[in-house]
């Protein structure tokens, strides 16, 4: 093992810093550690080969990909923690390590998708998305849901099946007609269609369990102040709940779909919640399209 004082001299880097204290927390890959840095596979295999000779960090092999741990004594992780809180750069690696752990569960999630593919994914009588979503929703407990950005309503009246009262918000007049008359013609009497606007929606504050917003906020001129007026809108202890495009380069979509926003990343959907004050905010790849442009649809939840 080095010396303090050379591992201190060696940390003082903080791109070598910022490895060990993100190391401290999960043994990461190159790549891995490349997306959350934003640094070059160079710079990052430098500085491992620096911080493994100096028996700081460990590797070990897992086909084609190296995965480092820490090796680093407890004393001199307790010096470089307080040293971290003066690199600015260490706050947004722990945020970004989160989505970087959960594309880990993605990819192998998307290895088991493949091999039961190899099963055979034929008709099977009574299997059905549509079926499965009823399933679930038939477990939710009666509740008041803000459809925001709702559209015709075809969500909404879904969740109407189950929940205590389905408030359905679009800003298009024709979509409200239309999706009243839908819930007129079907006796859904528990959805109501209002016209309004993301960010100033025609609710009371402080009177819906859930708010959901379905690829919906790309749309907002702000997000943020619609991720604000969801939280207006609930309970203490309410939901928010939003699926959107992951960020993409797909420019034609601002001409196809009128979308003001290619999508936005994990971090950016974690930041904007966080930032209305919902805590307990969670992300994750839900959904990947298998024909270009590949479009990702994320989902994101908080709570009030």
């Amino acid at each position: 093992m080095a010396s303090i004082l050379k591992s201190l001299r060696l940390a003082a880097d903080p791109t070598r810093l910022r490895i060990l204290l993100l190391l401290e927390q999960e043994e990461l890959s190159v790549a891995e550690l490349q997306e959350i840095l934003g640094k070059g596979q160079s710079q990052i295999s430098t500085a491992l080969a620096q911080l493994k000779q100096a028996e700081l960090v460990d590797d070990r092999r897992m086909g084609k990909n190296a995965f480092y741990s820490l090796l680093a004594p407890a004393e001199l992780m307790a010096l470089l923690q307080q040293a971290g809180a003066e690199v600015a750069e260490v706050e947004q690696d722990r945020a970004a390590l989160r989505p970087a752990l959960r594309k880990r569960q993605d990819k192998m999630r998307r290895y088991f998708d493949e091999l039961a593919g190899k099963f055979g994914r034929q008709y099977v009588p009574g299997r059905s998305w549509k079926g499965i979503a009823e399933a679930l929703l038939k477990l939710m407990p009666p509740m008041v849901i803000a459809d925001l950005g709702a559209g015709e309503g075809t969500i909404a009246q879904l969740m109407a099946q189950r929940a205590r009262r389905v408030i359905a918000i679009d800003n298009s007049e024709k979509m409200v007609e239309f999706g009243s008359e839908l819930a007129r013609k079907h006796g859904i009497d528990n959805l109501q269609y209002r016209l309004g606007d993301l960010e100033d929606v025609p609710i009371r504050s402080g009177t819906v369990d859930l708010a959901f917003l379905s690829q919906a906020l790309h749309h907002a001129p702000h997000p943020e102040r619609a991720i604000a007026e969801a939280r207006r809108i609930l309970k203490p202890g309410g939901r928010l709940a939003i699926l959107d495009l992951n960020r993409h380069r797909f420019e034609e979509a601002r001409e196809m779909y009128a979308d003001l926003w290619l999508g936005f990343s994990e971090l950016e959907l974690e930041r904007l919640i966080k930032e209305s004050g919902f805590r307990n905010v969670e992300t994750a790849v839900v959904y990947r399209e298998t024909e270009a442009p590949y479009f990702e649809t994320v989902l994101a939840t908080g709570e009030k």
